[in-house]
């Protein structure tokens, strides 16, 4: 079932998230759920407060750049409970980011290209690995939304003040996407 998107204002986004067990109601269904909706909207990550759940559960879909990127080919991984442990800051990189979350707006963020990482899979089998290059970085980004962090923190002060204005029409409903959205209650 494709879900709404909870988009930018909405309560739900600021929220830090908890860590879930095996026995979460209908885990795998809503695991499932997830990767129809973001398949559906066209994006590489979701995590669940963008569907409005404040748990520790998030979604990958790489296989869409494998095109230009190979070593993704068939790369679609669920992460439960991930936290990330270390940044390797030998090596920062300024990349575009978009967010389901946040329609229209892409901005450039700053990230380590290495992080140190602990989730468990969807049958809680636990990981323990340092991830690099692209995945490092929208693992970054995913996780930082189960820490009710969003990329726009993330920009500098300037950047921050240029979107200003694309934030607050966001806030007031003015956007367009071609998803099935929620926004904060007026």
């Amino acid at each position: 079932m494709i879900l709404p998107i909870y988009i930018y204002g909405h309560p739900v986004l600021r929220k830090i998230s908890e860590d879930i067990d095996a026995g979460f109601p209908n885990l795998k269904e809503l695991i499932s759920n997830m990767f129809e909706t973001l398949t559906a909207s066209d994006g590489v990550g979701l995590a669940a407060p963008q569907i409005g759940l404040n748990v520790r559960l998030v979604v990958i879909d790489l296989d869409v750049l494998s095109e230009d990127l190979p070593e993704y080919k068939d790369f679609r991984k669920a992460y439960i409970n991930p936290h990330i442990i270390e940044y390797d800051d030998t090596n920062i990189d300024s990349s575009e980011e978009g967010c389901l979350s946040i329609p229209g707006v892409h901005e450039n963020v700053k990230r380590p290209t290495r992080i140190h990482v602990k989730y468990v899979d969807e049958d809680f089998n636990e990981h323990d690995e340092w991830v690099e290059g692209y995945l490092a970085r929208v693992m970054q980004h995913e996780f930082d939304h189960l820490d009710a962090k969003m990329f726009v923190d993330r920009v500098t002060p300037l950047r921050r003040q240029l979107i200003k204005s694309k934030l607050k029409a966001i806030l007031q409903g003015r956007f367009k996407c071609n998803y099935r959205v929620k926004t904060a209650k007026k």
